[in-house]
């Protein structure tokens, strides 16, 4: 296999690995698997009911885990039931050989984040989650724990994505305002602080919808039902004049971001997670942003992220314009083949706030 430069890797470069057998599966690869910097990972065969989430710790893989913590086994060929409040994990149909100066990461895909849906890649014999060491070889797992639906998984689906990197791949934060002062990479000014700094908008310019709540005792979600399901039998409508919003511990929100943010072609970005200066709460659970999101050669403006948020131990008064995380932009390795958005297609390019592929859209 080529060596590759540092960076993110392209769509092109996957397919170089998968040539040369870096990534190999269970069945085969298919194109549709393959976006701008990321690659789709499949579920397997069957799930394992766990008493616990866990992660494999150094001396372990996964298999000798599941040993100690398997309560039943699923069928998941023709579809079946996972339930919220349970714990699972799931064979991956993909296995990786990585170089030893390459290492994985992982997310949900945003349509599952938007479902709250937790789920996370883990690896034998790792310390992690999500992150899949350099040179890693083995095969690669997803813990699923549906949090505020249950839902209908089968075979071949697609939860969780992968990047890959090689060497640094982080932009500092003079690189980002270097890169924002040629060409705007977010709406209005652009606060950089070990990423892209980004707030919640609560003060919508039409109308006072500023974002849903998922109910708490509804239906089952079949992931493969796409603007099938009424957002009212599932999610409670949020609206205010006061650009205010207080949040109730335990309870599961989509809000949107007041900016407006753009990837360029040779740059890819990932959400942090969780900023425990800005308040108890976490704030998006999908955490990858591929190349051209939000971006047009003809001078795009930018996508408003979507804000997956669960709020923990106590009530919380979240305020319009409230800095609530950063973007942490990454170089790519190469420029991909195809962009998000223009090349290929894209649910959410130029998105405001919007509910998961699996809705229809509600009425105005």
């Amino acid at each position: 296999m080529a060596d590759f430069k540092a960076g993110v890797l392209a769509d092109h470069q996957m397919q170089a690995m998968i040539a040369s057998g870096a990534i190999t599966a269970e069945q085969p690869i298919e194109a549709g698997q393959i976006q701008p910097a990321s690659l789709d990972l499949r579920l397997g065969t069957h799930a394992y009911r766990v008493r616990a989430s866990f992660l494999t710790g150094r001396d372990h893989p996964v298999e000798r885990r599941l040993e100690d913590f398997t309560m039943h086994k699923v069928d998941l060929t023709k579809g079946a039931v996972l339930e919220k409040g349970c714990v699972y994990v799931v064979p991956l149909l993909e296995h990786l050989a990585l170089p030893q100066d390459m290492s994985g990461a992982a997310s949900a895909k945003s349509s599952i984040g938007r479902l709250d849906l937790l789920t996370r890649v883990i690896t034998d014999h790792g310390v992690e989650f999500d992150r899949v060491p350099a040179g890693y070889v083995g095969p690669l797992y997803a813990e699923i724990c549906p949090r505020s639906f249950s839902v209908v998984a089968r075979t071949g689906q697609m939860l969780n994505q992968i990047i890959f990197r090689v060497g640094k791949t982080v932009m500092d934060d003079t690189a980002l305002r270097a890169l924002h002062a040629e060409s705007p990479i977010v709406s209005g000014d652009a606060v950089i602080s070990d990423g892209l700094g980004f707030s919640v908008d609560l003060k919508p310019q039409n109308g006072d919808l500023v974002g849903y709540r998922a109910k708490p005792h509804t239906g089952v979600i079949d992931l493969d039902k796409l603007a099938h399901y009424d957002p009212a039998d599932y999610w409670e409508e949020l609206r205010t004049t006061e650009g205010r919003l207080i949040l109730d511990p335990g309870a599961f929100y989509i809000l949107v971001s007041q900016q407006s943010i753009t990837i360029p072609p040779h740059c890819a970005a990932e959400m942090a997670p969780y900023l425990a200066m800005v308040g108890e709460f976490r704030v998006h659970y999908a955490g990858f942003f591929d190349p051209g999101f939000g971006y047009s050669s003809a001078g795009g403006t930018g996508s408003r992220g979507v804000l997956e948020v669960r709020c923990h131990e106590a009530p919380f008064v979240l305020e319009h314009g409230q800095t609530v995380g950063r973007l942490v932009y990454e170089h790519m390795s190469e420029i991909p083949t195809q962009l998000y958005g223009v090349d290929i297609k894209s649910n959410y390019q130029g998105q405001g706030l919007k509910l998961s592929k699996h809705f229809k859209t509600p009425a105005p």
